[in-house]
């Protein structure tokens, strides 16, 4: 018996967005936690004296890692063409979201 799987012929997928989603949220925080099973992904608008979550990302362990390998690609290929990025200062005040 054999338990070879037969390759899935890759094809071009269109992806629909709508107005609002394609004009995109401007993030300058974001926060990453995990279970097992997944991670998350906050994406924040932080203009004191409060904040907005803008979007809220949930990804498998698998496709969190490309994601994140996808960024590293893209980041070098930024910095070949615009030079070093330097990293932004951390925030002083803790961020979150606050018990009821």
């Amino acid at each position: 018996m054999s338990t070879k799987q037969t390759p899935v012929p890759q094809q071009e997928m269109p992806i629909k967005a709508g107005d609002e989603t394609l004009k995109g949220e401007y993030a300058n925080a974001a926060n990453i936690f995990h279970t097992k099973e997944e991670f998350v992904l906050d994406f924040m608008n932080i203009f004191p004296p409060t904040g907005i979550l803008n979007a809220r990302i949930i990804v498998s362990p698998g496709h969190y890692k490309r994601i994140l390998s996808a960024m590293q690609e893209n980041l070098k290929s930024y910095e070949a063409g615009f030079g070093e990025v330097e990293l932004s200062e951390a925030p002083k005040a803790p961020i979150g979201f606050r018990d009821r």
